[in-house]
């Protein structure tokens, strides 16, 4: 019985992703207010203030409303590092952190320099966000090292050693640091005991699965069977549910880890019972995204009046005409229309008119087109596509017909991206880089079904504001 309590206790400590992902958060808002409180503290203190002997005199008088929502922005701003293969990596989020407070600050220098002068505090914004950048950088630090400890890793028994399971176990493999630590891998086919899957030795079936429950703290099951499951091994699976054991199929267990769906891994059925049942967009969001794109199209063709001339003069300066080029596009249920872009390209870029994916540092682009692909303005002009409603603001990025039918042979379940209406953005565009292969076109269309089974104002609001970041930081492709 006391055994039972402390590995009970122990289990209580291994946070699952979603969970480890409500703790991050959490600190990283209470770092963003307590840099708020540092900056209204040394901004009263001396820094604008006339009247520095009575701080609340601060708040109503000198203090805009909007400085109480920097911490929200500042939260937004960090949206990116809150992917699970992201947030215990402290490169990456020394990285982004820098990035988020450099852009941040990009942002509001330009802002204040076109402003009317004296409308715009100056230093209390430059003090939060060099005060929020620490805190949030030291809490990280503390995050990583304490969910990277052996006692708060997850423990898991991976059931199946067949292609599907090999792949979980290279993505685990793959992330540093690891999202799990393997107790063990297991499979019911006596072949395969005994070999090395993904460098873990493959032991036995559901009989040794139940012994492992009894001297591990197991938290999760991975089931990765391929095929029908043995009697023994399902009845070890329902015995470790009722010991409050996490189990999960591996699409799901894939998808928790990259965001992703692991379209070469489905079951034949996978599209009707997981995708087209469980991915039916609410009409009201339809409506909603709808009124959205309308609006987003708007805004985006006022700008297009003052982006266009200064392109096309940069353009004609550089390579001359063409300024833009049109092409056609597969839309939602395979419908093509045409859209136009400005042209980043050289003329007459692809050899002998056959398509050619474009590729990172292309020899084709010109000097004008890799600054309007690094900012992503060469797509601007497709907010008439979005008015039109031939588009969407976020979706899976339009393809050309002749294209899909190539990906259509050779990449399963590659037609349901047609499913939802192209974007401007997308899930895929603010996740990866170019896709100029056919192994990275089947990640680009895992992250496209990913976006089009959890489709919703949240995902889509995190895709935009990702966008953002992209083109105010030039990391676009």
């Amino acid at each position: 019985m006391v055994e039972a309590k402390r590995a009970s206790s122990a289990k209580a400590w291994r946070l699952g992703i979603g969970e480890r992902r409500i703790v991050l958060i959490v600190g990283d808002l209470l770092m963003a207010f307590a840099a708020l409180a540092i900056s209204l503290y040394l901004w009263a203190i001396g820094f604008e203030l006339e009247d520095i002997g009575n701080f609340s005199k601060l708040l109503p008088a000198q203090v805009p409303g909007w400085f109480f929502a920097l911490p929200v922005v500042w939260l937004l701003m960090l949206v990116e590092t809150y992917s699970s293969y992201r947030s215990l990596n402290w490169r990456q989020t020394f990285i982004s952190l820098l990035a988020a407070a450099a852009m941040g600050m990009g942002t509001y220098v330009l802002v204040y320099f076109t402003s009317e002068p004296g409308s715009l505090p100056r230093t209390g914004v430059a003090i939060f966000a060099l005060a929020a950048w620490v805190l949030t950088a030291i809490w990280r630090l503390v995050y990583i090292r304490i969910f990277s400890l052996p006692g708060f890793t997850r423990q898991a028994v991976l059931v199946g050693a067949g292609t599907s399971g090999q792949a979980l176990l290279n993505v685990i493999n793959n992330i540093k640091p690891m999202p799990y630590r393997l107790v063990a891998v297991l499979d019911d086919d006596p072949k395969k005991k005994g070999k090395t899957a993904a460098g873990h030795k493959v032991r036995g079936g559901g009989a040794l699965l139940t012994s492992l429950l009894k001297k591990n703290e197991v938290t999760d099951i991975l089931v990765a069977i391929n095929g029908r499951m043995q009697e023994q091994t399902f009845r070890a699976l329902l015995e470790a549910q009722e010991q409050g054991i996490e189990i999960k199929r591996m699409p799901v267990a894939y998808e928790e880890m990259l965001d992703r769906v692991p379209v070469n891994y489905l079951e034949a059925d996978w599209l009707v019972r997981s995708f087209v049942d469980d991915a039916r967009a609410n009409r009201f969001y339809l409506m909603g995204k709808r009124l959205i794109d309308i609006f987003g199209g708007l805004v985006g063709m006022a700008s297009l009046l003052v982006i266009g001339p200064l392109v096309a003069l940069a353009t004609l300066l550089d390579t001359g005409r063409p300024i833009t080029f049109s092409q056609t596009r597969a839309g939602k249920g395979g419908r093509p229309y045409r859209i136009i872009k400005f042209r980043t390209m050289r003329v007459n870029a692809e050899v002998a008119g056959k398509p050619q994916l474009a590729k990172e540092d292309d020899e084709r682009s010109t000097r004008i087109g890799r600054i309007l692909r690094k900012t992503r303005l060469d797509e601007w002009p497709q907010f008439y596509n979005v008015l039109r409603g031939d588009m969407s603001l976020v979706g899976p990025r339009p393809e050309r017909p002749e294209l899909m039918e190539h990906f259509e042979k050779h990449i399963p379940f590659y037609r349901a991206r047609l499913l939802e209406k192209p974007g401007i953005t997308g899930w895929a565009q603010v996740n990866h880089g170019y896709y100029a292969t056919l192994d990275e076109m089947s990640i680009k269309l895992e992250y496209d079904l990913y976006y089009i089974k959890h489709r919703g104002p949240f995902l889509d609001f995190i895709i935009l504001l990702r966008t953002i970041g992209t083109i105010l930081g030039f990391r676009g492709r």
